[in-house]
C-alpha cells in the first residue's frame, strides 16, 4: 500500500510507537492521521504535531472503537489503514514462581487490550471495507507472539492470540483484498519497556520507536504480513520450528540466567 493520500487511524498514538508511527505516515504524505488514544491530551499533542485530528479512545470498549470509526469515516472518508497498536504489558515478574498465579483481572485487562482491540476494529471495519474493495490493518504485536515472553505468561498469552486472530483476518479476507500486517519487535524505548523488570526482551538491544515505525512503513509498503524490526526473530522462529523441544530448553536456560542476574 502507498500510504500518500490516504486516510489513516492510529489506536495508542499519543506515545511509543504509535507517536512514531504517526510521524512516519505524516512524513510520507497520508491525507488525515486520526490520532487515538485513552489520554486525549497526548493525542492532541500528537495530532497537532502531524497535523492530524485526535479522538479519545479506550480500544477494550467496543462503543469506543466504533465512535471512533464512525467518526473519523463520517468527516475524513474511508479509513484506508487502521493500524491497532494500543497495548499493555502486564503480569511481569523477576522471579517466576506460578506461571498462572496472575491475577484474573490482569488477564482480563490484557485480554480486552491486546486482543480484543483488534477484535473490535476488524469487527467494525469489515462490513465497510468489503464493498468498496478492501483496506489495510496494522496490528502491533510483539516478538513475543511468535516465540514467548520470559517473566509473563499474561502477556505471551495474549499476544500469541493476537497473531491468531491476524492470520485468521488475513485467511478469511484475502480476497475481499483486505490486507493485514503484525508489527513483531523485541524491545522498543518506550514508556511500556521502562516500567518493566529487565529481562529477555532487550538482549538483542532495544531500538527507537522510530526505527520500527520505518520498519512498519517499508512492511506496508511491501504488504507483507510479518513485520520484524528486529532481524534476529526470523533465526529464532527457524530454531523453535525445527525443534520445540530445544526451543524450549534453551529458553528455560535464558530463564535461569535471568532470575539468577
Amino acid at each position: 500500500m502507498q500510504l500518500s493520500g490516504k486516510t489513516v487511524i492510529v489506536t495508542g498514538g499519543g506515545s511509543g510507537i504509535g507517536r512514531a508511527l504517526c510521524n512516519a505516515f505524516h512524513q510520507v504524505g497520508a491525507k488525515t492521521i486520526v490520532v487515538a488514544d485513552v489520554d486525549l491530551q497526548a493525542a492532541e499533542r500528537v495530532a497537532a504535531a502531524v497535523g492530524g485530528v485526535a479522538f479519545r479512545c479506550d480500544v477494550s470498549n467496543e462503543a469506543d472503537v466504533r465512535s471512533l470509526i464512525e467518526n473519523t469515516e463520517s468527516k475524513s472518508g474511508p479509513v484506508d489503514l487502521y493500524c491497532s497498536n494500543a497495548g499493555v504489558a502486564l503480569g511481569f515478574a523477576p522471579r517466576v514462581d506460578n506461571a498462572a498465579a496472575g491475577p484474573d483481572d490482569l488477564w482480563q485487562s490484557a485480554w480486552s487490550i491486546n486482543v480484543m482491540g483488534h477484535v473490535y476494529a476488524v469487527r467494525q471495519l469489515i462490513p465497510r471495507m468489503r464493498p468498496r474493495g478492501g483496506g489495510y490493518f496494522l496490528l502491533t504485536v510483539s516478538a513475543a507472539g511468535l516465540l514467548t515472553q520470559i517473566g509473563s505468561a499474561i502477556y505471551s498469552t495474549t499476544k500469541h492470540a493476537a497473531v491468531g486472530f491476524a492470520e485468521n483476518i488475513a485467511i478469511a479476507h484475502r480476497d475481499d483484498g483486505i490486507k493485514v500486517s503484525i508489527l513483531c519487535p523485541q524491545a522498543v524505548d518506550t514508556p511500556l519497556l521502562w516500567r518493566l523488570p529487565s529481562g529477555s526482551q532487550s538482549v538483542d538491544g532495544i531500538l527507537s520507536p522510530a526505527q520500527v515505525a520505518q520498519a512498519a512503513i517499508q512492511g506496508i509498503d511491501r504488504e507483507t504480513f510479518l513485520i520484524l524490526p528486529h532481524a534476529e526473530v526470523q533465526e529464532y522462529m527457524r530454531r523453535k520450528m525445527e525443534d520445540r523441544d530445544r526451543w524450549i530448553d534453551g529458553m528455560a536456560r535464558l530463564q535461569r540466567r535471568m532470575s539468577e542476574k
